[in-house]
């Protein structure tokens, strides 16, 4: 997906190999794209899920609103509810921010929402956040629970069974809660899982794993379901050579990017680009998923400008050096 300004396009990835460029689908914006958070496409690409400060929004590919589920304010200064984007577009209480996400489960069927509701005035802080599984076909609310977070930003992460999903949550400095969501068709059970240090950046393919990456980058790990124990923790400083044009004694340690994934079942993919930029191209390492190991890093026919996203069928994508 690419988020425009006016516009939410969503593209094959199938027929961009095959060189066909054209959206698969387009969705009108109701706001611009910085006056919301993640949002989402439903598997068949009738609908459109965007998660806005005051509301989320279900548009489909007319542009016409299928539901609007109202929420409170995203903006830190503010816990209200407002009925239009339009109240406070252009406002300086509201032009920075904090945000949540969504995501439309694999069968379409359901939608998963990390949303701010107000709190009595004598309560503090002022506000608290849930999540929540909306029906998509009229945006009902079939379940809700507490993040207990107090998020900047979040981002969902996807299970193959519809019925599981996982939240990541960033504080900011103050840390990454990690909460995983379970389903049954009546009732939305969350779990916490580790320290709120952890970013969760991807599942394995059947579901038996997850990926996280450290709040301030050193080590990622990799977890088993359903518990979230750590399986294997591969730790950047330990485990990888500075930069080939890092000087002898560089200041700073390799460490991780955020933005890594299961190529298979087997196999990781991560990139230390950000510890890399100040001496040259990123490095991308593959990585065993059942040792741990660093098999070693990837030699691409040209240089790369990104991290990898892997797609779990044994393939990746990232970018060369033009935009």
């Amino acid at each position: 997906m690419i988020r425009r300004n006016d516009e939410l396009l969503a593209y094959d990835l199938g027929r961009l190999v095959a060189g066909d460029g054209a959206p698969a689908a387009r969705f009108p914006a109701p706001w611009p794209r910085g006056a919301g958070g993640i949002d989402a496409v439903s598997p068949n690409l009738d609908l459109a899920v965007f998660s806005g400060q005051h509301a989320l929004h279900a548009v489909d590919a007319a542009g016409a609103l299928r539901w609007r589920v109202r929420h409170a304010c995203w903006s830190s200064p503010c816990s209200s509810f407002h009925d239009s984007y339009d109240e406070y577009a252009g406002s300086d209480g509201h032009r920075y921010p904090d945000w949540g996400s969504c995501w439309v489960s694999a069968y379409g069927s359901t939608a998963w929402a990390h949303v701010r509701i107000p709190l009595p005035d004598d309560v503090e802080p002022e506000y608290d956040e849930e999540w929540l599984v909306l029906d998509t076909v009229d945006g009902r609310v079939r379940g809700r629970a507490s993040t207990d977070t107090a998020a900047v930003g979040s981002h969902h992460i996807p299970h193959p069974d519809p019925g599981q999903m996982g939240l990541s949550v960033g504080e900011g400095q103050d840390g990454a809660p990690l909460r995983w969501g379970r389903w049954d068709g009546t009732r939305l059970t969350v779990t916490r899982i580790g320290d709120d240090d952890r970013c969760l950046v991807d599942v394995s393919p059947c579901g038996t794993r997850f990926l996280t990456v450290a709040h301030e980058q050193g080590e990622l790990a990799i977890h088993r379901l359903p518990d979230g124990a750590v399986t294997h923790e591969v730790a950047a400083y330990d485990r990888l050579p500075p930069h080939p044009q890092a000087p002898s004694q560089p200041e700073d340690e390799p460490f991780w990017d955020y933005r890594c994934g299961f190529v298979d079942e087997r196999t990781v993919i991560a990139s230390t680009g950000e510890s890399d930029e100040e001496y040259g191209h990123p490095r991308h390492w593959l990585i065993d998923t059942a040792r741990g190991d660093v098999l070693g890093q990837v030699d691409y026919p040209m240089p790369v400008s990104e991290a990898p996203m892997a797609l779990g069928d044994g393939t990746w994508l990232t970018c060369g050096e033009e935009d």
